[in-house]
């Protein structure tokens, strides 16, 4: 008798930011830049709301969908904030917002589907995707300041498109969407019979402008999954507290989904979920500050070395261009962690050959100190070139 596994998770590989992040353990003067989680205490007043539900005997199951009073506090909260309009009914609690993004894939795809992804992406989209046995479709925005345009989006669409997938403020770029780039791509999707799942988990980390959300388009509201959560905004990755917003008639059937998956999110997180979206909800606004003051200083210094890079407008990343350089990014990131001590994630990983993902969301001695490594070993990269 010969034991099998699943075919797809015997397939499945570690997350290429981890693949760098875990080889830190053999540098242990190399300074980390690659894991994505805020350098922040989660707010004082968000952790007591949770010990107190702990004190309280608050740990038994909450329904499915998680806390109603939850549910109402997030509805409102982003109706207030980004002039959406939803309901507590509309509303599910996930372990997360990666969780939340599965539940979605799980309730909509069937065999054979594809899903436009804009590449660069965050790399756990293709995984999920590929094992809900569906076909990842890359949009290049690469040369589109990082942001989709309708044409090319047109262009990729045929009858087996079941969603398209964006994530703005993107991880791994820090890019938004302009408004008018929003527009026409609302008026766009408003006219397809295909759902859009917008990841904007880093909606509060926005420098200039007024962040719009996809929620906000009414005539998207039918065929929106929109993907939400309290990781990056208050600190609380471990935590484990998403958000799906959607119609109810697609909310009823995530939730039953979702039910055999987690069953419910952690009750304790919920209640400290409501004092971050009520008594806390304007914590986010120190730490996009301290952000903002962290990527000026990056963008300059990388502009500094001559390298092409975007300025981002939001989340805590930033992707330089190594192109220049005529290496491929994971052999750059390679010889930059082994020889200068800074450990960074390839944009290979994010299916953009050519570039490199570095996280700010560090202390900024730390970040000095790493810019000061990176400036030397492209000064060292250079001077290599110019010897042959």
């Amino acid at each position: 008798m010969s034991l099998t596994l699943n075919s797809e998770a015997t397939q499945l590989r570690i997350s290429g930011i981890r693949e760098f992040s875990n080889q830190l353990v053999d540098y242990p003067n190399a300074l980390n830049l690659t894991i994505g989680q805020p350098d922040f205490p989660t707010p004082e007043a968000v952790k007591q709301a949770g010990i107190r539900a702990i004190e309280e005997n608050k740990t038994s199951y909450s329904p499915n969908a998680g806390l109603l009073e939850l549910r109402q506090v997030t509805a409102a909260y982003f109706n207030e904030r980004y002039n959406c309009n939803y309901n507590a009914n509309e509303v599910l609690v996930t372990n997360g917002a990666t969780q939340a993004i599965d539940a979605v894939l799980r309730t909509i795809i069937e065999p054979g589907d594809e899903i436009i992804l804009s590449a660069p992406m965050y790399a756990g989209y293709v995984p999920m995707i590929e094992y809900a046995k569906a076909k990842p479709v890359f949009l290049d925005i690469t040369e589109t300041n990082f942001e989709p345009e309708v044409d090319a989006l047109k262009a990729l669409i045929t009858p087996k498109t079941k969603a398209i997938l964006f994530n703005f403020p993107s991880n791994p770029t820090g890019a938004t969407v302009s408004p008018e780039r929003m527009d026409a791509l609302a008026a766009f999707l408003a006219e397809q019979d295909i759902y859009l799942i917008s990841d904007e988990i880093y909606s509060e980390i926005t420098f200039e402008g007024e962040y719009r959300s996809f929620g906000s388009y009414p005539a998207l509201k039918d065929k929106l999954f929109l993907i939400s959560g309290l990781s990056k905004s208050h600190s609380m990755t471990g935590w484990r507290i998403g958000f799906i917003l959607a119609p109810e008639a697609l909310t009823d059937i995530t939730v039953k989904v979702n039910a055999f998956n987690i069953l419910c999110a952690a009750v304790p997180s919920q209640y400290a979920a409501i004092e971050a979206l009520t008594g806390s909800k304007d914590a986010p606004i120190a730490m996009t500050a301290s952000y903002k003051e962290r990527r000026d200083y990056i963008y300059g210094r990388l502009v500094e070395m001559g390298l092409e890079v975007h300025k981002p407008n939001g989340a805590f990343y930033i992707f330089p261009s190594i192109k220049q350089f005529g290496m491929s990014s994971h052999e750059f990131a390679t010889r930059l962690l082994k020889e200068a001590g800074v450990c960074v994630v390839p944009g290979a990983v994010f299916a953009a050959e050519g570039y490199l993902r570095i996280t700010y969301a560090y202390a900024f001695e730390t970040l000095v100190e790493a810019m000061d490594r990176l400036a030397a070993f492209v000064e060292k990269v250079r001077a290599e070139q110019a010897s042959h």
